[in-house]
């Protein structure tokens, strides 16, 4: 038997093996274990969802976020596409040996442009991956703590050995006269056979069949590796990104129930989109790198999170399908699997999820399995302690709702009651503004500017009850569902134009959230952004500009979740300050800690609190003085950080309102100056 036609047997039996295990194992990973899923859809909004693929999948635009190891996989990326072709060619080549021992794909073999772009492509790719080797072998960045280290060095030795196989092969095909594309296309193969120039033609023909088949092998060794390991997103990226959540960001999805349980606590209650999540996580780390928990010292990492779920819906789906004993059905996904100290640790600040690549959610998860330890009623004592104080008082201070608008006593005339008087916009306070005594003067402040500015505005009083943005990240449902129906049997008989809070976590809620009858949600404002109305329109007029140099944080519910970043500045430059922006700031902006329930929490053993860390980068800023905030819970968490750094003098913590008032020569009516 001749070698052709043995090299197109044995062609032809490692691509049926190959293919074979390939499709074996997505079988077992895509749809017998995804198929235990809870339903998922409908899907709409198609075009949005193609654009996706384009941007995210072709362009690769969030890798980018970190420049180096993004240029990286693009190339790497676009050098798979484009060298796809040679592949091809290689298995085409070897099926047909016996009838052509040189077959060339017809135009794509002989196109001289395409040549060179897969030959620049080969050295483009070969940096790209000498990179990768580099990080992950001797610089080993924290991002890449425990992922499959082994797994990743071994995927980049099989690209680093498929495109050095290539351009041997190529090169001494250009040598020995078979290769039909002019050697002025192959200008880095014809280096790569320069190496080779002086060996016999039969030396060489032996050297070019064995790179083709390593270069063949190590293709299909590569293709029947990707399945279940980390390196799966080649095959689910494109689907996650086509399928992914276009739901508002601030806008949680409905709590799963199963009879007379809420929340999940078995992987299989989990729905299958968010399966393929699972499966999708390249194990990047880059969810680690931004996560305000991790970063202090406690134990979530949502990367692990993402590999912990994978694993267990594999390794519990063998177990279903086989009728286990072993154990494997015993291990509760919550504490077992996803310890309750990892659920408890997350701010659901959403920076996992804008950082990561591919749209995997981080944060839905997380509250779904929060959902089951608040029905087992497995939460710390101060938590409980805030969650009775909501249900039974509308707020988490344990306090009574008349004591609510205590703060507007001092204050004359009256403040509208919006609940007996049209107003144009109802000013919806929200607790720590109301109730919290170190905040009042910055409420009543805000009050006397909004005056001072002429604008018709209102109060529920003792009417309002907390939103409930973080009880329904805490995981309380039921109790979310009491608060909003109360605030919006308030909300439907008050009269007025448009909402209006100095809060961003009520910001998120009312308006992602609360389900309005009738004409549907009102226009809701933060407070940066009517004050960037007002002095755009001149409504609001500033006596002397302010000389403070000022650094600004990002406050997550209204930058990230709700992309309001310009309007807080505008009106900061406004005053006349000068605006430093620390090195993380608007979608990047760290955490202050206080966010997802987090703020009624025992903090436990902790490194660094997010807020201290975040006090630090600011300080570290030349000649910055004051560090700006524009959210009660900023102004709670970033005034303690202070102390507990030790930079009280040397920087001032305000809420913008205050910077607007002074500029403006507004005091807050009690002081009597």
């Amino acid at each position: 038997m001749s070698y052709p036609t043995i090299k197109s047997i044995a062609t032809l039996l490692a691509i049926l093996t190959s293919f074979g295990v390939f499709g074996w194992r997505c079988y077992q990973f895509l749809w017998r274990d995804m198929r235990r899923g809870q339903p998922s859809g409908p899907f709409g909004h198609w075009g949005e969802r193609i654009k996706g693929l384009l941007v995210y999948v072709a362009g690769q635009f969030r890798l980018f976020r970190f420049k180096y190891s993004g240029t990286a996989h693009f190339f790497i990326f676009w050098g798979f596409l484009t060298l796809s072709l040679t592949i091809l060619q290689a298995l085409l080549e070897g099926l047909l040996a016996f009838t052509n021992p040189h077959f060339v794909l017809p135009w794509f073999g002989t196109f001289g442009p395409l040549a060179l772009l897969q030959d620049l492509f080969v050295v483009f790719v070969v940096i790209a991956v000498i990179y990768g080797l580099v990080m992950r072998v001797y610089v080993n960045p924290e991002r890449y703590k425990g992922s499959h280290k082994n797994q990743g060095v071994m995927v980049l030795l099989f690209i680093f050995t498929i495109m050095l196989s290539l351009a041997v092969m190529n090169g001494i095909r250009q040598n020995l006269g078979t290769d039909p594309v002019s050697a002025v296309w192959r200008p880095v193969s014809r280096a790569v056979g320069g190496l080779f120039a002086g060996l016999s033609a039969g030396t060489q023909e032996s050297i070019e069949q064995v790179a083709y088949w390593i270069h063949l092998g190590v293709v299909l060794v590569f293709l029947t590796e990707l399945p279940g390991g980390k390196h799966f997103h080649v095959v689910t990226a494109a689907p996650a990104v086509l399928l992914r959540d276009l739901e508002h960001p601030g806008k949680l999805p409905p709590a799963p129930e199963f009879g007379s349980d809420v929340g999940v606590s078995k992987v299989e209650q989990f729905r299958w989109r968010q399966m393929l999540d699972f499966y999708t996580c390249t194990e990047c780390g880059r969810c680690q790198e931004v996560c305000p928990a991790y970063n202090s010292g406690l134990p979530l990492s949502p990367k692990l999170l993402m590999m912990n779920l994978r694993d267990n819906l594999i390794e519990r789906g063998r177990a279903l399908d086989a009728k286990a004993s072993n154990g494997s059905l015993e291990k509760r996904l919550v504490e077992d699997i996803i310890t309750e100290q990892v659920l408890w640790a997350c701010t659901t600040c959403f920076a996992c999820d804008q950082e990561c690549p591919l749209f995997i959610e981080h944060v839905a998860p997380i509250v779904d399995m929060r959902r089951h330890l608040v029905i087992e009623g497995e939460i710390d004592a101060e938590l409980q302690d805030a969650l009775s104080n909501l249900g039974r008082y509308g707020n988490s201070f344990g306090q009574s709702e008349r004591m609510r608008a205590r703060w507007t006593q001092p204050i004359e005339p009256k403040i509208k009651d919006a609940r007996r008087e049209p107003v144009e916009y109802l000013w919806f306070v929200g607790d720590y503004a109301s109730y919290s005594p170190t905040l009042t003067e910055i409420t009543q402040l805000t009050a006397e500017v909004l005056r001072a500015a002429a604008v018709d505005f209102g109060l529920l009083y003792d009417s309002e009850r907390n939103a409930g943005n973080d009880v329904r990240r805490v995981g309380e449902e039921g109790l979310f569902e009491m608060l909003a129906e109360k605030n919006l049997m308030t909300l439907t008989k008050s009269k007025y134009e448009r909402i209006l809070t100095t809060d961003p976590h009520t910001y998120n809620t009312i308006k992602n959230e609360y389900q309005f009858n009738g004409d549907g949600a009102p226009a809701i404002l933060h407070y940066t952004e009517l004050l960037d109305q007002l002095i755009t329109s001149g409504k609001l007029q500033f006596n002397h500009k302010l000389d403070y140099t000022v650094t600004y944080h990002d406050p997550c519910y209204l930058g990230r979740y709700n992309g309001v970043y310009d309007a807080p500045r505008r009106v900061i430059a406004a005053t006349g300050c000068k605006l430093v922006e620390m090195p993380r700031n608007r979608d990047c902006a760290l955490c202050c800690g206080a966010g997802g329930g987090r703020i009624w929490m025992a903090e436990g053993e902790i490194k660094e609190r997010p807020s201290e860390s975040r006090i630090r980068e600011a300080v570290d800023l030349d000649g910055v003085s004051h560090f700006l905030v524009a959210c009660p819970k900023d102004v709670t968490m970033y005034r303690d950080a202070v102390k507990t750094t030790g930079h009280e003098e040397h920087l001032v913590v305000k809420d913008i309102i205050e910077l607007v008032a002074e500029a403006a020569g507004v005091v807050a009516a009690k002081t009597g100056e």
